[in-house]
């Protein structure tokens, strides 16, 4: 009897503890996304949403790269020997005057593809089979172009494209690289992912 009761109390107090380590299990579940959604940043810039970046700093001749829905981004600072060079690329490219719609919005389909002619903003996705095209700004002859005038060369399956992301005729990427849709939020903020229209009628610029 002594000994059941000493069972008993036992018995009691695992299922007490037990109970009790589930309900905080239980707890810890429900907690969980309650406390994710106060801080919902990376999964809004997956589905999306705009990312700014400041290119006051950014020198001449030089790229930064951003994440935009998941891809890298290419933002780069064309001098103007570099801006100089594009008007002389038309005979090597595939769509020099940037035809195909689907690879830039409106507002960049220009001679430089972008809005002010020293920035270039490219998703940089090769068109072929999504590599990262690498960025070689230098116009000088390199070991895939001995008269190379700057640009961009895929290192998968050697496709280039010149310093506006054009590509170069009999590649085996089929367009050039896509420019998403960006505004300036002022005279050196970028802002990727809302275009300028949209941006004046949200009151974002």
């Amino acid at each position: 009897m002594g000994n059941d009761g000493v069972e008993n109390q036992g018995r009691r107090r695992f299922l007490t503890a037990t109970t009790a380590v589930v309900g905080a299990v239980g707890a810890g579940f429900v907690a969980v996304p309650f406390i994710k959604s106060w801080n919902p940043s990376a999964r809004a810039k997956l589905a999306g949403a705009p990312v700014t970046t400041d290119v006051s700093a950014l020198p001449e001749g030089q790229q930064l790269t951003l994440k935009w829905r998941g891809q890298p981004v290419y933002v780069s600072h064309r001098s103007k020997a570099m801006l100089d060079i594009l008007p002389t690329m038309d005979g090597l490219l595939l769509d020099p005057k940037s035809d195909n719609t689907d690879q830039q919005p409106e507002y960049a389909k220009n001679e430089y593809r972008s809005i002010k002619p020293e920035y270039m903003v490219l998703v940089a996705v090769c068109t072929h089979l999504g590599c990262a095209p690498e960025f070689i700004p230098e116009l000088r002859p390199q070991p895939f172009d001995p008269e190379w005038k700057g640009g961009y060369f895929c290192p998968c399956h050697k496709s280039k494209y010149d310093l506006a992301g054009r590509v170069y005729s009999g590649m085996p990427a089929p367009a050039n690289l896509p420019v998403p849709p960006y505004h300036f939020e002022d005279d050196a903020t970028i802002v990727i992912g809302v275009d300028p229209a949209s941006a004046k009628s949200t009151g974002a610029a």
